[in-house]
């Protein structure tokens, strides 16, 4: 019996529903793609239990015992990374930037992926804040399609680097946050770290949107201060 709400058929029965005039061998493809996507999911949900394990008192020794590993392995793998005080939503959005660099055959994260990865997911605040701003869904996403690379060759395998400018725009997110007074880095703090990245292709899209770094900045304080205000009277 499997622990999740999903089954091997239902992967299979979704891919060949979504990519039905597909060949095998893309499907192959499409498949390599959603099984990493799984992998760094799964990598995602053990950090999360591991650093709540080490806010509860756990030791590494204890931690590698329970995931059958040694104390060095277990401290290699998940010591706190760049993205330690990021949200799940916001890692999970990372992680489909990943997957929209990969998806394209494009050897490295630009911070036009980091945009496509804010737009898929629809819980976060930069999601909201983007397409109030741009009117659909779908026109922020055309406008961010429209400033990608060409396809490459060949879709990479495993990890893919972030380029310089998706480097800084990282940087630049956790500084967002700091300026605000924020102890999480969520996807708008990323939102707002892409447009304070001014040259990159996200902060291109950003303002041909209209936005501005500054009302960006205030947009994003007025709201997480709306919501913080709504969650107290519930």
């Amino acid at each position: 019996m499997t622990p999740l709400n999903i089954s091997l058929a239902d992967l299979i029965a979704r891919l060949d529903e979504e990519l039905p005039d597909a060949d095998n061998l893309a499907r192959i493809s499409e498949a390599h793609l959603r099984a990493q996507t799984l992998a760094d999911l799964g990598d995602q949900l053990m950090d999360h239990y591991v650093g709540k394990a080490k806010q509860a008192g756990a030791s590494w020794t204890q931690i590698g015992d329970a995931i059958g590993v040694s104390k060095q392995a277990a401290q290699q793998r998940h010591t706190p990374a760049p993205f330690e005080r990021f949200t799940n939503l916001n890692r999970h959005s990372i992680v489909l930037a990943q997957e929209a660099a990969r998806t394209h055959k494009h050897d490295s994260i630009g911070t036009e992926h980091m945009l496509l990865g804010l737009l898929g997911e629809p819980q976060g605040l930069a999601y909201e804040v983007m397409v109030a701003k741009g009117n659909s869904e779908q026109r922020v996403r055309d406008a961010i399609e429209a400033a990608l690379p060409p396809a490459g060759e060949k879709a990479l395998r495993g990890h893919i680097p972030f380029r310089p400018e998706g480097k800084e725009a990282i940087d630049e997110t956790v500084r967002a946050a700091a300026d605000l007074g924020h102890d999480w880095v969520g996807t708008e703090h990323t939102l707002l770290g892409l447009i304070r990245v001014t040259e990159s292709p996200a902060a291109r899209i950003l303002r041909d949107l209209g936005f501005t770094a500054d009302e960006l900045h205030e947009t994003v304080r007025t709201e997480v201060a709306r919501r913080s205000a709504a969650r107290e009277q519930q």
